[in-house]
C-alpha cells in the first residue's frame, strides 16, 4: 500500500475521544447533531467488533427509552440519503432495540479509507473488546495501514508493549482463539497458554476446570517439563492474590507476581524484552 499521509491516525484519534471514546455525556457535538432516521444508517461492514454483549445492549436500550440517546453516533454519507456508521454501532443497534425510529448523528465526509481506519481506531479503544478482536484491529491497522507497532500505540493511546502482547494472541490456534473471544480465558490465561507444549490441550482444561492464572502458567511450565521453584516451606496463599495477579496482569501487559509475607511482600514485574522495560520505567516516572 503506497504511504499515507502523517498524522491522520491522531487526527482520527482526538475526533473519536471526543465523539465515541469517552463516556457517553452530552457534549458540544450534541448541540450540532442531527437527527436521521435509523433505516436510512448501514452498520460499517469492516469494523473488527463481530461480538455484541445482549445483555448490556438491553440495559443500553432501556436506558435509551427513558433518558433518550445522550451521545450522538458518527455517520458519513455513502450514497443519496444513505449513510454508514463510523463509531456508535452498539449506540445505534440499541436504539433499535429501544423501538426509537431516528437516532442523533454527527456527519463527517471520510474517505472509504479514513472510515475504515476511524472504525478500527473507535473500537479498539474501547475497554469491553475481547483481547482477539482488539489485536486484530491492530493487525488490520498494520496491514491495511502501514502503521508500526510504535504509531498504532500512539494513535489509539495504548502502550506498544501492550500492543506487542495482544499481537501475540493472534498466533494462538483457532481453538483457542474462540474461547478467549467467548471470555472462557482471560488475556492471562493466553499468555499462559502460549507457553504450552499443547496450546489448545491447556485452553480446553483451563476453561473446564476455571484454573486461576498461576495454576495454568504452572500447567504450561510442566507441559515442558519444567518444574516450578521448589519453596522451603509449603504456605496456604490467599486466593485474592491470584485474583490480584491476574487484574494487573491483565490491566499492564506484563507478567505480575505478588508475594505476600505477613503485612509486607513484593510485587515483581516480568518483561520479555527492552521495549517493556522501557515502558515500565515510563509509567513509574509519570
Amino acid at each position: 500500500m503506497t504511504a499515507r499521509r502523517a498524522g491522520l491516525g491522531r487526527g482520527l484519534s482526538a475526533l473519536l475521544e471526543e465523539m465515541g471514546s469517552a463516556p457517553p455525556v452530552p457534549t458540544s457535538d450534541a448541540k450540532s447533531a442531527s437527527l436521521l432516521p435509523i433505516a436510512s444508517i448501514s452498520p460499517n461492514p469492516n469494523q473488527p467488533r463481530r461480538l455484541f454483549d445482549e445483555v448490556a445492549l438491553t440495559e443500553l436500550a432501556d436506558s435509551i427509552r427513558i433518558k433518550g440517546v445522550l451521545q450522538p453516533i458518527l455517520v458519513r454519507p455513502v450514497g443519496e440519503n444513505r449513510y454508514e456508521i463510523v463509531a456508535g454501532e452498539r449506540r445505534w443497534r440499541a436504539t433499535q432495540m429501544a423501538g426509537l425510529h431516528e437516532i442523533p448523528v454527527v456527519i463527517r465526509s471520510f474517505s472509504d479509507i479514513d472510515g475504515f481506519e476511524a472504525a478500527i481506531i473507535e473500537n479498539v479503544q474501547r475497554t469491553d473488546l475481547n483481547p482477539i478482536e482488539e489485536a486484530q484491529g491492530y493487525q488490520r491497522l498494520m496491514s491495511d495501514f502501514g502503521h508500526t507497532q510504535e504509531m498504532v500505540a500512539s494513535v489509539t493511546g495504548k502502550a506498544r508493549s501492550h500492543v506487542a502482547n495482544l499481537l501475540r494472541l493472534l498466533d494462538l490456534p483457532e481453538d483457542v482463539q474462540t474461547l478467549v473471544k467467548m471470555g472462557l480465558l482471560s488475556l492471562g490465561h493466553a499468555k499462559a497458554v502460549m507457553q504450552a507444549k499443547d496450546p489448545s490441550a491447556l485452553a480446553k482444561e483451563i476453561a473446564a476446570q476455571g484454573l486461576t492464572v498461576r495454576q495454568a502458567e504452572e500447567a504450561a511450565r510442566k507441559s515442558q517439563g519444567i518444574s516450578a521453584p521448589k519453596s522451603s516451606a509449603p504456605s496456604r496463599r490467599d486466593p485474592e492474590l491470584d485474583a490480584l495477579e491476574s487484574q494487573l496482569s491483565e490491566t499492564l501487559g506484563l507478567h505480575v507476581a505478588i508475594e505476600a509475607r505477613g503485612k509486607r511482600g513484593t510485587v515483581t514485574l516480568r518483561f520479555s524484552d527492552l521495549d517493556q522495560l522501557d515502558s515500565i520505567i515510563a509509567r513509574l516516572q509519570a
